[in-house]
C-alpha cells in the first residue's frame, strides 16, 4: 500500500472505512419478577430454590445487595421504571385500581392517578427514537386499554392488560391480548418463548425486551414434574409447606436459561446487556418469609421493599462482582438510557428523579452523588400496613408514619432486620432524617392522606 499515490491510498483507506459497520448499540433485556423477595434466589442465600440460571448471572455480572423498589407494591414501581419519576411525584402511589377502608382513620388523596398518562416521556418512547425495536411481553398493569404498552410506544404488546395477576398460570390463560397456546403451557414459559421469538426476528437492530413476568404473584402454580421436585425435596423449616411457590420461582429461573441459550445460539451474548430485578418485596404467606428482613409487600420495612438486582453488561460490569450502593427503581430510566446510548426529551429530563448506575457497574466502590432515597405510600395495604413515607440516607433509614405521625429510626448496617427503633436515642438524627423527607415531599408535590370523617372510633 505504501506505494501507492497518496490520493489512490487515501479513496482505499475509506472505502475500507465505509465497509465496516456502524458501532451498534446494545441490546438490553429487562426482566422484572412480580413479587419475588431479595431472598427467594440462591445467589441471595435461599437454601432451598433452585435457580442455576439467575445465580450464573449473578457471577457474570454485578449483584447488588442494597436494591429497592420504589414502592412497597406494584404498579407505582412499573410507573418509576418507565418515567425515572418518584411515585410521589408521578401521583400513581398504590396499585391499580388500590382498594376501599372506609372505617380507617385516613382517606387516600381524591385524585392518585390510576394509569400512567400518555402525555408521560418513557423508556420505549426514547429508545424508539434511538433506533431500538421494542417489546412489552408480561404483566402491564398501568391503566385500561387506552393506557396499554403500544399506546406508550412499544412495537408489540404480548401479554400487557390491565389486570395485575393472571387469570391462570396455564393455557388457556383468558389474557386478551395473549394468545393462547396448547393447552397446558406454562406462562412464564411462553413469556420466555415470545422473549426468544423478538430477539430472532429483530437479531439484526438493537432491540429492548421489557419482560414483565406475571410470575410470581398469585394465584400460584407449578408445572407438576417441578412441583413433584420441591414436595420430595429436604427443606429448611423456615420455607416448610412452599412447594408450589418453589416450582413458580424455576420457572422463572427457566426463562432466563432460554433467553441466554437463544443468545448464544444467534451469537448476541457480547453484545446483550441482561437486567433482573423485582418491582417490590416478597409477599409474606404462602409465598416467602424473606428470611432476615422485617414484614413483607405492603410494608414500609426492608422486606416490602428490599428486592434482587443483578446486571450483566459485557464489556463493562466486572464478572462476580457485589454492590452495596443502596438503589431504586426509578435509578433504571436513566441507566437504561445511558447504557443505550438514547437521549432523554428535554422537557422530561428536569423532572427525572433517578440517577444512572454506569458509575457501579463500572467500579462496585463508587457512591452515588446524592445525600438519600425515598418512599411515599399514603394507603393501606390488604397484609396490615399503614399510610407512610420514609428515607434512607445511607445506614440510617427513618419511617414517618401518618396515622400518628410517630417516626421510627433504624441503622440498617448494624440492624438489618430493623428490631431496634434508634428515634428516641437518637432524636437528633432522627430530626434530621424527619426535615429531609418533609423537604422531599414537597419538592416532587407528594399527596398526603386524607382525614376520614367516618373513620370508626
Amino acid at each position: 500500500m505504501k506505494h501507492l499515490p497518496l490520493l489512490a491510498m487515501i479513496a482505499l483507506l475509506s472505502s475500507v472505512a465505509s465497509a465496516q459497520p456502524a458501532t451498534r448499540p446494545p441490546n438490553i433485556i429487562f426482566i422484572l419478577v412480580d413479587d419475588m423477595g431479595q431472598t427467594d434466589l440462591a445467589c441471595y442465600g435461599s437454601t432451598f430454590y433452585e435457580t442455576p440460571h439467575i445465580d450464573r448471572l449473578a457471577r457474570e455480572g454485578v449483584r447488588f445487595t442494597n436494591a429497592y423498589s420504589a414502592c412497597t407494591v406494584c404498579s407505582p414501581t412499573r410507573a418509576s421504571i418507565l418515567t425515572g419519576k418518584y411515585p410521589a411525584r408521578l401521583h400513581i402511589t398504590d396499585w391499580i385500581p388500590g382498594h376501599d377502608k372506609p372505617k380507617a382513620l385516613l382517606l387516600p388523596p381524591k385524585d392518585w392517578l390510576q394509569h400512567l398518562p400518555l402525555e408521560e416521556y418513557s423508556l420505549p418512547k426514547a429508545l424508539k427514537a434511538a433506533g431500538y425495536a421494542t417489546a412489552h411481553i408480561g404483566k402491564w398493569h398501568l391503566g385500561d386499554p387506552a393506557y396499554f404498552p403500544e399506546k406508550h410506544g412499544f412495537d408489540v404488546n404480548l401479554g400487557g392488560y390491565n389486570k395485575g395477576q393472571p387469570p391462570t398460570y396455564f393455557s388457556p390463560y383468558k389474557i386478551p391480548t395473549l394468545k393462547d397456546g396448547p393447552p397446558g403451557e406454562f406462562l412464564t414459559d411462553r413469556e420466555a418463548a415470545e422473549a426468544c421469538n423478538f430477539i430472532t426476528a429483530n437479531k439484526d437492530r438493537p432491540f429492548f425486551i421489557n419482560l414483565w413476568h406475571y410470575a410470581v404473584h398469585t394465584p400460584l402454580a407449578a408445572k407438576p414434574a417441578v412441583l413433584d421436585k420441591y414436595r420430595n425435596k429436604p427443606n429448611p423449616s423456615e420455607q416448610k409447606g412452599k412447594p408450589v411457590y418453589a416450582g413458580l420461582i424455576e420457572s422463572v429461573d427457566d426463562a432466563l436459561g432460554q433467553i441466554t441459550a437463544k443468545l448464544k445460539e444467534l451469537n448476541l451474548e457480547q453484545n446483550t446487556i441482561l437486567i433482573f430485578t423485582s418491582d417490590n418485596g416478597g409477599l409474606i404467606g404462602s409465598t416467602g418469609k424473606n428470611l432476615g428482613l422485617r414484614a413483607g409487600k405492603g410494608s414500609a420495612y426492608e422486606g416490602g421493599v428490599r428486592i434482587p438486582l443483578i446486571i450483566k453488561a459485557p464489556g463493562l460490569t466486572k464478572p462476580g462482582t457485589l454492590c452495596d450502593e443502596p438503589t431504586i427503581s426509578p435509578d433504571l430510566y436513566s441507566t437504561i438510557l445511558e447504557l443505550a446510548g438514547a437521549k432523554d426529551d428535554p422537557a422530561h429530563a428536569p423532572s427525572v428523579d433517578g440517577l444512572s448506575w454506569l458509575p457501579l457497574l463500572k467500579d462496585s466502590s463508587a457512591h452515588l452523588n446524592r445525600e438519600a432515597i425515598y418512599w411515599h405510600y399514603p394507603h393501606y395495604h390488604p397484609g396490615g400496613a399503614t399510610p407512610y413515607s420514609a428515607i434512607r440516607a445511607r445506614d440510617f433509614k427513618l419511617i414517618e408514619f401518618y396515622e400518628d405521625n410517630h417516626v421510627e429510626l433504624y441503622n440498617l448496617k448494624t440492624d438489618p432486620e430493623e428490631k431496634n427503633n434508634l428515634a428516641d436515642s437518637k432524636p437528633e438524627e432522627a430530626k434530621r432524617l424527619t426535615e429531609m423527607l418533609h423537604t422531599w415531599r414537597e419538592k416532587v408535590g407528594a399527596q398526603p392522606p386524607i382525614k376520614n370523617p367516618a373513620a370508626k372510633p
